[in-house]
């Protein structure tokens, strides 16, 4: 598990953001398919399962995979498709905490919480 320093985090951040935001994008795409992709697969398992834009939803769901890939590459921990929530594992206090993020928040990381907190135990930083 890779470790970030704050500084680290947000020296990484424009880069994480562009990447969440894609994330966002391709994961709304997907749920548009959702029931049309439940349908499919019911239908599959009685011989048929045709999906109308199956293309489509396949490269939304293509992009969503790439783009949480690109993530884990980083080491940065994906935690809400729709909301584009990441966490940045760090040492505070001499124990692993999550510095935490959100799409839509700051240029910088401005919240952290327990790694069992989650994002209701968000703390300033």
């Amino acid at each position: 598990m890779k470790l970030f320093s704050i500084e680290e985090a947000n020296e990484l951040l424009p880069v994480v953001r562009r990447i969440v935001a894609g994330i966002t994008r391709a994961h709304a795409e997907v749920l548009k398919f959702q029931a049309a992709a439940k349908l499919a697969a019911e239908g599959a398992e009685l011989g048929g399962g045709f999906m109308p834009g199956g293309a489509r939803y396949v490269a939304a769901l293509m992009r969503l995979i790439e783009r949480a890939s690109e993530l884990e590459v980083l080491g940065v921990q994906l935690k809400d498709y729709a909301r584009g929530l990441v966490d940045f594992p760090s040492l505070r206090d001499g124990r692993v905490v999550l510095l935490c993020w959100e799409l839509g928040e700051g240029d910088r990381i401005e919240w952290w919480h327990e790694t069992e907190a989650g994002y209701a135990g968000r703390q300033p930083l």
